[in-house]
């Protein structure tokens, strides 16, 4: 028996060619050479910002924030050094607080626990600014490693979109986000490839996936949006229902079981903070549920209103149209992909997760330049046109450059109007190209093919000869 050199049709819209399938080692190891050469471009990019000198307090010196600004090195672990008591070695949220002027103390940062931890791990050996970078980046350089090397055995060559992207380059050690899309690829990866050389049963992987995304949670929050559909995959079955229990439609059971590993996993990580600390453990809740929408969320809400309506009428409408059309955009992808059920038998968790994601990213209140990072597995994993990812880049370098420039401009007194210059202009692209751009996205994913094969597809191509 040989194989012809045609593509070979498998579940989920994938195809492969022998050719394809042996991307092997050396694709592999490549991929991941490739994606940590391009964290060392973005490392030194953000290190372009530290010293050559430090204050009292180890800050870069001299003129740091007008540097950050007119040289587009700004990344948020260098500035939180300072503010948050990370400069001091305060172990985060235990002793913390939010006073009555929203400010967080006594080691509190904004972010969820596992992130607190990460961000007191990279301060431990610190004592300026600058080495806070270094041992950050090299606590996140793995993560990113590694999400490069699941994608690599996912969808072979196309995980360069993940190696060697300008949001590598941009964002690799913007913030701290490098954990939580490791372990939004590894949901996926398990799902799809298990782990070990046992096959087992899709509800268990989807459990160990869902475990995954609720570590996720405690990083970034975002990968838990995707546990619904998921359920919603266990629910029907996966493939084509092949994993149904004998006799039954539906699996309730499984679909239960998947939803609540991921909620005990967010209350076991959460639960011995929120113990010892309560008030410091809801701080950093309450200080992003307190963020206002101003210049520096960069999302649609300030830019569609702001000329309109007042402030604090802004504020307000905003905290109600945000969260609503957020969880509408959610149940649109996700009835969307009913339909696609009912059509092909198989639900699309991936690219319903990836349209919920796009909603996410729409239509908060904040859109921060790092969370382009977010999705760009999504360009990995889902087969959609080389043009859309390549007007998604440009949309997000406008944008990821153009606001520093802007922001210096406005700061140090520089002409900062629509008609002064580029950076303006490059956050008006960025800010409305990438909103369109989500938009279309929402469909694009919702109609798109996954880029890999499921596992057991994939093993049982491994065992065909090669072509004579």
């Amino acid at each position: 028996m040989s194989v012809t050199r045609e593509a070979v049709a498998v579940p989920g819209g994938a195809s492969a060619t022998p050719g394809a399938s042996r991307f092997g080692r050396v694709g592999l190891a490549v991929v991941v050479l490739l994606c940590g050469l391009t964290m060392f471009a973005g490392f030194l990019n953000k290190d372009r910002c530290t010293g050559p000198e430090f204050d009292q307090w180890g800050r870069s010196a001299p003129d740091y924030e007008e540097r950050n600004k007119a040289e587009v090195c700004y990344s948020d672990v260098q500035h939180l050094w300072i503010g948050r008591d990370v400069d001091r070695h305060v172990f985060p949220y235990v002793h913390g607080s939010i006073n009555s002027k929203g400010v967080l103390v006594g080691g509190v940062v904004e972010y969820p626990v596992l992130t607190g931890l990460l961000i007191w791990a990279g301060a431990i050996f610190a004592h300026t600014d600058a080495a806070f970078l270094l041992f950050s980046a090299l606590l996140m350089a793995p993560f990113g490693l590694a999400a490069g090397y699941l994608l690599g055995k996912l969808s072979r060559w196309r995980a360069l979109v993940w190696a060697i992207g300008p949001p590598m380059v941009l964002y690799a050690f913007h913030n701290w986000d490098l954990p939580v899309v490791f372990c939004a690829v590894a949901a996926v990866y398990v799902v799809h490839r298990g782990w070990g050389k046992r096959e087992r049963p899709l509800v268990q992987r989807a459990v160990v996936a869902s475990v995954l995304l609720g570590i996720g949670f405690a990083f970034k929050i975002y990968p838990a949006i995707f546990v619904l559909p998921l359920c919603l995959y266990v629910l029907t079955g996966g493939p084509g229902g092949r994993d149904l229990p004998r006799g039954r439609s539906w699996d309730w059971a499984g679909a239960v079981k998947v939803a609540l590993a991921s909620v005990v996993t967010v209350v076991l990580i959460n639960l011995p903070f929120a113990v010892v600390g309560l008030e410091g453990w809801k701080a950093s809740f309450a200080f992003q549920g307190l963020r206002r929408v101003d210049i520096t969320t960069n999302s649609i809400w300030f830019w569609a209103m702001r000329p309109f309506m007042a402030d604090d009428d802004m504020q307000s409408l905003v905290s109600v149209l945000s969260p609503v059309g957020i969880l509408a955009s959610f149940a649109l992808a996700c009835w969307i992909g009913w339909r696609r059920y009912q059509a092909e038998g198989t639900y699309p968790w991936v690219p319903v997760s990836a349209a919920m994601l796009c909603g996410f990213l729409l239509l908060h209140k904040v859109h921060s330049p790092q969370y382009t990072l977010w999705l760009v597995p999504m360009f990995v994993l889902l087969r959609v046109h080389w043009g859309w990812i390549a007007s998604y880049f440009v949309a997000d370098l406008a944008m990821g450059i153009g606001i520093f420039r802007w922001y210096y401009a406005i700061e140090f007194a520089q002409p900062s109007g629509i008609y002064d210059g580029f950076s303006a202009q490059a956050v008006v692209i960025g800010v409305w190209g990438r909103a369109a751009l989500l938009v279309a996205l929402f469909l694009v994913f919702l109609r798109s093919e996954v880029t890999f094969r499921d596992g057991r597809v994939a093993r049982s191509r491994e065992t065909l000869p090669a072509e004579r």
